[in-house]
C-alpha cells in the first residue's frame, strides 16, 4: 500500500459547539462541512487538560521528529514561535503582528498569512504537513465582510478593536455586547473556514493520497457560564462543554467512512495515534494515565475500544465525562473547587440544566472520581469503578449507509 501524505491543523479556542457539523444552526462553515462529508467526524473529543501544550502533546508529540526519522520530510508552519520541535525537520514561524485595525482582505489578516506561508511552503516532497493557529485566542482581524451575514438589519454594530474580549457576564451585562462578540468571533471562524478548505484545495497532487485531519485544542467561552472570551490566566478556563469540547474531522486519505459519525467518548491522545497509523508510524510513548487508543479500527471495519470516561482536571475545575452524564466542579474565588453541577450528555449540550438534585447517586459517584482527580491520584480517577448508573449505555453501533 502507498504511504499516505497527511495534512494536520491545529487550531486553539475553536470550540465544537460553534461548527454546523456539530449542530450549529446559525455559522456558515461550508469548507468544514466538505471535510465532514468526507471524512470521519468525531462527536465527543475531550480534553483532558485545558493546558494547550498538553493537548497539543497528545495529538502530535513528537510526531515531525519521527516524520523525520521515517523520511517523511514533514513540513510544520504556526505563528507560535515557541512550538520548535526537537530534531525539527522544515519549520515556518509567522509571528502574530497585532494590527491597529481590522484587515482590509483575508489574505492581510493574521490567519491568512499563516495559510498563505503553508501554501508556500509546500513541497512535492512533504507527506506531513502541520498548521498550528493560535490567532483565534489573540487577534480578530476579520474584515467585516466575514461577519456581515451574521448581523441582522436592527442589530446594534458588533464592537470594534482587533484584540478579543475577556469579559464577566452577569445579569447586568446587556444582551446586545454578548451577541455583538459572537458575531465577531462568528466572522473569525468563517474566516478559518475559508483559509482552511483554499490549503486544501491548494496541495500538490501526485499519486500519494491526501489526508486531513482538523483539530481544535481548546474551546472558548462566549458568555454560557459567566464569562466571555480569553481568560485572563492560562488555564483558568472552568472545564465546561465550550471549552473542553473539541471539534475534530478525520478524513482519511482512501476515504473510508466518509460521511460517517463517531459517538463513542474520544481524547487527544486517541487522535495523536491514528494519526501515527495513518502515517505508519511506531505509537508514541507515554506516561499518561490514559493512553491513546487509535482509531484507525473504525476506518477499516467500525470497530474500536470504547473509553467509559474522561476527566478533565486544571485550575479552572474538573470535570468528569461519561457516556450520558458530564460533571462539572468549577474553581471558585479561594481555590477551592465549588459544588459539582451534573448534566445529561449528550441532550444538555450547552449544560443548561443541572440534574445533580434529582440524579444524587449520579452526581455523588462521579464527584468522588473528581475528588480524586483533584488530589492528584489522576491515575487512580481513570480506572476507579463505574456504575452502571454513572457511565450510562453503551456506544452507537453500526455506521449509516
Amino acid at each position: 500500500m502507498v504511504r499516505p501524505r497527511l495534512l494536520l491543523v491545529t487550531v486553539d479556542r475553536l470550540p465544537a459547539w460553534i461548527l454546523p457539523a456539530w449542530g450549529s444552526t446559525w455559522v456558515s462553515a461550508p469548507g468544514f462541512d466538505r471535510l465532514a462529508a468526507e471524512g470521519l467526524v468525531l462527536d465527543r473529543v475531550t480534553a483532558t487538560s485545558l493546558d494547550p501544550g498538553l493537548t497539543l502533546d497528545g495529538i502530535a508529540g513528537g510526531l515531525v521528529a519521527d516524520a523525520r526519522a521515517a523520511g517523511l520530510a514533514p513540513l510544520l508552519v504556526t505563528d507560535d514561535p515557541t512550538l520548535r520541535p526537537p530534531a525539527d525537520g522544515e519549520t515556518v514561524v509567522v509571528p502574530v503582528t497585532v494590527p491597529a485595525r481590522r484587515a482590509r482582505d483575508a489574505g492581510r489578516t493574521v490567519l491568512g498569512r499563516l495559510f498563505a506561508a503553508t501554501l508556500s511552503a509546500i513541497g512535492t516532497g512533504h507527506r506531513l504537513v502541520w498548521v498550528h493557529a493560535t490567532s483565534l485566542g489573540r487577534v480578530w482581524d476579520a474584515p467585516e465582510d466575514f461577519e456581515a451575514p451574521y448581523v441582522d438589519e436592527d442589530d446594534p454594530t458588533p464592537p470594534g478593536g482587533v484584540a478579543p474580549p475577556a469579559l464577566a457576564v452577569d445579569g447586568d451585562t446587556d444582551p446586545d455586547l454578548v451577541v455583538g462578540w459572537r458575531q465577531r468571533f462568528a466572522g473569525q471562524v468563517s474566516l478559518l473556514d475559508r483559509l482552511v478548505a483554499a490549503l486544501v484545495e491548494g496541495l500538490p497532487d501526485g499519486e500519494e493520497p491526501w489526508g486531513v485531519c482538523l483539530a481544535g485544542i481548546r474551546g472558548l467561552p462566549l458568555g454560557l457560564h459567566g464569562f466571555l472570551g480569553v481568560p485572563p490566566s492560562a488555564d483558568g478556563d472552568p472545564p465546561f462543554a465550550e471549552s473542553i469540547h473539541l471539534p475534530v474531522i478525520l478524513v482519511d486519505p482512501w476515504r473510508r467512512m466518509a460521511g460517517q459519525r463517531y459517538p463513542g467518548l474520544v481524547i487527544p491522545a486517541d487522535v495523536g495515534a491514528t494519526i501515527r497509523d495513518l502515517l505508519r508510524l511506531d505509537p508514541a510513548p507515554s506516561a499518561s494515565p490514559a493512553p491513546g487508543r487509535s482509531l484507525a479500527g473504525l476506518l477499516a471495519e467500525w470497530r474500536h475500544a470504547p473509553r467509559d470516561r474522561v476527566v478533565c482536571v486544571g485550575a479552572g475545575g474538573v470535570a468528569v465525562v461519561t457516556r450520558s452524564w458530564r460533571w462539572v466542579s468549577p474553581t471558585v474565588a479561594e481555590g477551592a473547587c465549588g459544588t459539582g453541577r451534573l448534566h445529561a450528555e449528550p441532550d444538555d449540550f450547552f449544560e443548561r440544566c443541572d440534574v445533580a438534585d434529582r440524579c444524587a447517586d449520579v452526581a455523588a459517584g462521579l464527584a468522588r472520581i473528581g475528588a480524586v482527580a483533584r488530589g492528584g491520584a489522576v491515575d487512580r480517577a481513570w480506572t476507579m469503578p463505574l456504575e452502571e448508573s454513572e457511565s450510562g449505555a453503551g456506544q452507537g453501533g453500526a455506521p449509516a449507509g
